[in-house]
């Protein structure tokens, strides 16, 4: 009869893992140290990626004397800092174009109405107050609005003077009364009276 039962013979204990470590571990490249080297600890400046390995105790007294911006100048240090707010890109002044070129590190200009409608792009001369206000805008005529003012042989340019005028004449001359009851006459009568309906309902006479 065995002296322990059976369940013990399938107890395994878990290896340590700092030994498993330790074993594979390069040795403490500190001077005169043996010890396994189990912990990183950077190069230095312009060395990112690289590493030495200390064991714990001298990996603790590298780090308390690191310095990543040793022997860097103070504007050098300021510079690397305002980089680091757009994580090291370059940056654009606002409306870049061809000509583009890093942005300074201040502004040329004072923001808000002071000049910004000077800088901005306004390709409907909306904020432009040198413009001419007095001078009328030159409207677009709609589809119907067009055939209506052919038909009474006027342009775009036609003011609500000129289609009244223009209404005037045509219907004295087509009116059935003036026409000795010629019927090509009164089709073109019929298409000035609905010519000048629509142009009225649109507003520009």
């Amino acid at each position: 009869m065995k002296a322990y039962p059976k369940y013990f013979e399938k107890i395994r204990i878990r290896p340590e893992k700092d030994a498993e470590l330790k074993s594979r571990a390069p040795v403490c490249q500190w001077d005169g140290c043996k010890e396994p080297g189990t912990h990183k600890a950077p190069v230095g400046r312009m060395k990112e990626g690289e590493y030495f390995r200390f064991c714990f105790d001298h990996v603790r007294e590298y780090n308390k004397g690191f310095n990543y911006f040793s022997g860097v100048s103070d504007n050098e240090i300021a510079r690397f800092q305002k980089e680091a707010m757009t994580g090291h890109r370059p940056t654009w002044k606002m409306g870049a174009s061809a000509s583009t070129r890093s942005a300074p590190d201040f502004a040329q200009q004072r923001s808000g109405r002071a000049g910004y409608h000077n800088r901005m792009r306004d390709p409907f001369n909306l904020f432009n107050e040198a413009r001419d206000r007095s001078a009328p805008k030159e409207r677009k005529a709609k589809p119907l609005e067009a055939k209506a003012l052919e038909t009474l042989g006027l342009d775009v340019k036609a003011t609500g003077k000129d289609i009244k005028a223009r209404y005037k004449e045509l219907v004295k001359r087509h009116h059935p009364d003036a026409n000795g009851g010629d019927r090509g006459s009164e089709d073109r009568f019929r298409d000035v009276l609905q010519a000048y309906r629509v142009l009225k309902q649109a507003g520009l006479c």
